[in-house]
């Protein structure tokens, strides 16, 4: 990992997580937070553009976002990057390792970003002892590979505007449920991200955007955008956005 570093005497003490006042996000049950509380061993404070997790490393730690924002992605062997989906407060990062052995993807931050840091050897006494969690677990791998069957589909079958759409109508519907928004509605990402997830050129890319722009959906500024009219956006991807409903973290 690089520009990182843990801290295990100062974090924020699980009981007063700020994650738990989130009311997308479902509580623990009194007996889930003293296992959890247990199961964190400290917090790693990461600056944006470093590296979380490298593909084919092996990791003895799984990690929960406790703020900020990262992404996940996979290269070619001339450089070429492929981001796979983002992360934002209370995703799992690492999970892949914990239960393969090896990442098969990176994770790199968008912001500065606080982790929960969990021990890999300890994932098996949560099953064993807290079948709720463990089930959250599951529920968080299987969300996620709902989402990446949605952004697939996307790529390959929505064209460039309806993708770009469908991209940043994503990301806010998932930021806003989460409360990581104020009235400025500003999402961290670059138009190089957006080439890089949707599979375009940076040029496709920008008059893409310059595109949504123009219909008054979003503003570009340097080093994100200002979500104008998120309604806009799922009209133009012919989505109907991820519905409501509380969702598990460790």
């Amino acid at each position: 990992m690089a520009l990182s570093r843990q801290n295990q005497s100062f974090r924020i003490p699980c009981q007063q997580c700020p994650l738990r006042e989130i009311t997308h996000l479902r509580d623990f049950t009194a007996d889930e937070l003293e296992f959890v509380s247990r199961f964190k061993k400290g917090e790693l404070v990461v600056e944006a553009g470093s590296t979380i997790l490298v593909e084919g490393a092996h990791s003895a730690h799984l990690f929960t976002m406790l703020s900020g924002w990262a992404f996940r992605y996979k290269t070619l062997e001339d450089g070429r990057r492929q981001i796979l989906n983002y992360l934002m407060p209370g995703d799992l990062v690492g999970l892949q390792g914990s239960i393969m052995g090896e990442m098969q993807h990176s994770v790199e931050a968008l912001s500065p970003v606080i982790l929960c840091v969990f021990e890999r050897e300890r994932l098996l006494t949560l099953y064993n002892l807290h079948p709720s969690l463990a089930f959250d677990i599951t529920w968080i791998a299987a969300q996620e590979e709902r989402i990446l069957d949605e952004h697939l589909l996307s790529i390959g079958r929505r064209n460039a505007l309806e993708r770009a759409a469908y991209l940043i109508a994503f990301i806010f519907e998932r930021g806003r449920r989460l409360e990581l928004f104020d009235e400025r509605r500003f999402i961290p990402l670059t138009q190089q991200h957006i080439a890089d997830t949707l599979g375009l050129s940076i040029v496709h890319t920008n008059k893409t955007l310059k595109k949504l722009s123009s219909k008054g959906l979003l503003r570009w500024q340097e080093r994100g955008c200002e979500i104008l009219d998120p309604e806009g956006l799922l009209e133009v991807a012919g989505w109907t956005g991820l519905g409501e409903g509380k969702r598990p973290f460790v």
